[in-house]
């Protein structure tokens, strides 16, 4: 029909050739590539800064196999059933965030998991890393965009509510990343530089008022010993201050794969969560380093091209928004572990020792696959 575009109903065979496995599966081959390469790397390490613990690799690897089964399961979704899934896994994670505070199970002084009849205990926080951005996105793609200011006053709503919720429970960590992962389709959807301005202004200005009636006392003292660490070297400062010895023992090319001393003599705590780039800095070096980030930016740029060639405007919000996520989960690692940010317990994606993070990020893979395989053929 001249004039007009019309999709076609091969939805996975977006250029009309033969469909292979690759399509058939809904999997695209060099995302998968790459995050296979990032895992294989993540349980190698994960061997040594476990200290040689067989079982710890074991558990990591199983956990793999259930997040890529949860992976494939999200790839095979058409990106509608998502959006029209999304305000109601809201308000089921929300009704999830709120049954925390009141009949959640506690752990080290956090309230943060929920145990249903009959099924493994869960946190409903990881469940709106996904659930925001999604949510946020169905919102302001309704409309014409950029958003007017209305609507981007509700979109910052969405985003806010389960972030604040989170961080009652208390976990910062998450509470960055979901926030985040909403603020980014926000931004993307077309938020001016002024409502950038102001936001940050605003922020800045509450910043004073968070420190004194928002924060408690160990979150202050994270960020007092983010600025000296050597005030308290043998309390607050010693993850930082170990952390940053490992990583710089470990020079150009690293002491040799299980020959970390920060590690294996126990100077060096959480090597297998929260600090593992520091084991991976101090046994391959400045090498290892770079080649780590180097299948970083691959993922993140092949992730970037999916939600630029979305074809409609809720898809390529939240392609975007997962993608800058991975990012943020990426930098705040690093950025902790070499002490130029607070500790906030933010895992190194798919390297670090974990359960509940690694399947939310694969099943956000899951979804940046959905979007990318289901493209529709369009004709004029």
């Amino acid at each position: 029909m001249a004039g007009r575009e019309v999709f076609s109903s091969t939805a996975s065979n977006p250029l009309g050739r033969p469909r292979g496995i690759w399509s058939a599966l809904h999997i695209d081959p060099i995302l998968l590539f790459l995050l296979v390469a990032l895992i294989f790397c993540g349980l190698f390490v994960l061997y040594s800064g476990a200290d040689r613990n067989i079982d710890v690799v074991k558990a990591q690897g199983l956990r793999f196999g259930i997040a890529f089964v949860v992976m494939l399961v999200f790839a095979q979704l058409d990106p509608s059933v998502f959006r029209r899934w999304a305000p109601w896994l809201y308000g089921l994670g929300i009704v999830g965030l709120v049954a925390v505070m009141f009949v959640g199970i506690g752990a080290k002084g956090a309230q943060r998991w929920l145990a249903l009849p009959g099924l493994p205990r869960f946190q409903p926080s990881e469940l709106m890393k996904l659930v925001v951005p999604m949510m946020a996105a169905w919102y302001l793609s309704r409309y014409f965009l950029p958003p007017k200011l209305s609507r981007v006053g509700v979109g910052l709503v969405i985003v806010l509510l389960p972030m604040l919720l989170i961080v009652k429970q208390p976990d910062l960590g998450t509470a960055l990343l979901v926030g985040m992962a909403g603020l980014f389709v926000v931004f993307f959807a077309g938020m001016s530089w002024k409502l950038i301005s102001a936001f940050v202004v605003m922020v800045s200005v509450a910043a004073p008022v968070m420190w004194f009636f928002g924060m408690r006392e160990y979150q202050k003292q994270r960020v007092l010993t983010l600025l000296d660490p050597q005030s308290d070297p043998l309390g607050a400062g010693w993850n930082i201050i170990q952390s940053k010895t490992a990583i710089g023992s470990g020079g150009f090319d690293g002491k040799g794969w299980l020959q970390g001393t920060q590690s294996h003599l126990e100077f060096l705590p959480e090597s297998h969560t929260d600090f593992i780039m520091a084991v991976l800095a101090e046994e391959f070096g400045f090498v290892g380093i770079v080649i780590l980030l180097s299948v970083y930016f691959l993922i993140i740029l092949r992730c970037l091209y999916i939600s630029v060639t979305a074809q409609d405007s809720f898809s390529r919000l939240v392609a975007a928004a997962l993608t800058m996520t991975f990012f943020i989960y990426v930098f705040v690692n690093m950025g902790m572990v070499s002490g130029l940010l607070p500790v906030v317990g933010v895992p190194l994606p798919l390297i670090s020792y974990g359960g509940t993070s690694i399947v939310t990020l694969m099943a956000a893979f899951g979804i940046l696959m959905s979007i990318h395989t289901h493209r529709r053929m369009i004709t004029a």
